[in-house]
């Protein structure tokens, strides 16, 4: 069972479903908690970052949120992905001057 299919079940089973915009709004504000762990992680970019293990849970709570998001609006996450690394390799081979590593 993948992992999109998982977290199906799971909503379903503790009946965890809600609206696309609700869900929506549940990623961003999962991704600013993870923000917040890195500013903090970081003092705030003064110093180097250093993790805590509650970013293993930030994380997570990311990916749960984005696999909702795509179950409630019927996009097969792998697919998805597969077709976004395709378009990558598409502009990275058409990019003149293309270097792996830079930042072109």
């Amino acid at each position: 069972m993948n992992d999109q299919t998982r977290v199906k079940e799971f909503v379903s089973k503790y009946q965890l479903k809600t609206s696309i915009e609700a869900r929506f709004l549940d990623l961003v504000s999962e991704i600013g908690e993870a923000s917040k762990e890195i500013l903090k992680g970081s003092n705030f970019g003064k110093d180097n970052l250093k993790l805590k293990d509650s970013w293993v849970y930030e994380i997570g709570d990311i990916y749960f949120s984005l696999l909702c998001l795509c179950n409630l609006t019927e996009i097969d996450i792998e697919k998805s992905l597969t077709k976004v690394l395709e378009k990558y390799k598409k502009r990275i081979d058409t990019s003149p001057g293309f270097e792996p590593g830079s930042r072109n």
